[in-house]
């Protein structure tokens, strides 16, 4: 059974997954799924100050908190107890374009050419570390969730704002890949 669960599975497996997340938790409990969200539940329960955005009750939102703990046990319980050691399969146009762009790496989910260690103090960890961080934070409030707010839960109810922030995230995402990201591995690597 464990080397059944440990094999590769077809993506649309976890699309389904997530797909049936959304009305489970709309018939369960009326929950709206979402990410984003967490930090200020967190934040309104450890930050005892007098800001506007965290005075509410957050705890009715604990079901949220419980749910990204349990992502990350996930994550962790997925990358250590059950992982497997083929290569992470990416397609060769991928590749090829990454390697023009100088990455090499790719024996791990994340390029580690750019996402390591070594590269937080540098100009690429700059870049990628730290306004790519800040990009996505400031994204995520100002469009009002993230992108599993939106594309999954905000379509799923039909919501205007999330069809038009996931056209917008996706839009964004063509426009970094093909403009940003040459141009920003031309800065670095003169």
């Amino acid at each position: 059974m464990l080397e059944f669960v440990k094999q590769p599975w077809h993506w649309s497996i976890a699309g389904l997954f997530i797909g049936l997340t959304v009305p489970v938790l709309l018939i369960i409990g009326n929950k709206n799924f979402g990410i984003s969200s967490s930090l200020r539940h967190l934040c309104a329960a450890c930050i005892p100050a007098n800001i506007p955005l965290f005075k509410y009750n957050w705890k009715n939102e604990m079901w949220n908190l419980f749910f990204v703990v349990g992502v990350f046990l996930g994550g962790f319980m997925g990358t250590f107890w059950l992982g497997n050691d083929a290569d992470i399969q990416i397609v060769q146009s991928t590749i090829d374009d990454l390697r023009v762009l100088g990455v090499s790496d790719f024996s791990s989910l994340m390029p580690v050419d750019i996402f390591s260690f070594e590269n937080l103090f540098t100009l690429k960890g700059l870049f990628f570390f730290v306004i790519g961080g800040f990009l996505v934070g400031f994204g995520t409030r100002y469009a009002g969730g993230c992108t599993s707010g939106h594309s999954i839960m905000g379509l799923a109810s039909l919501q205007w704002p999330s069809l038009v922030a996931t056209i917008f995230f996706m839009l964004g995402g063509f426009a970094m890949t093909h403009f940003g990201l040459p141009l920003i591995f031309n800065l670095i690597n003169k």
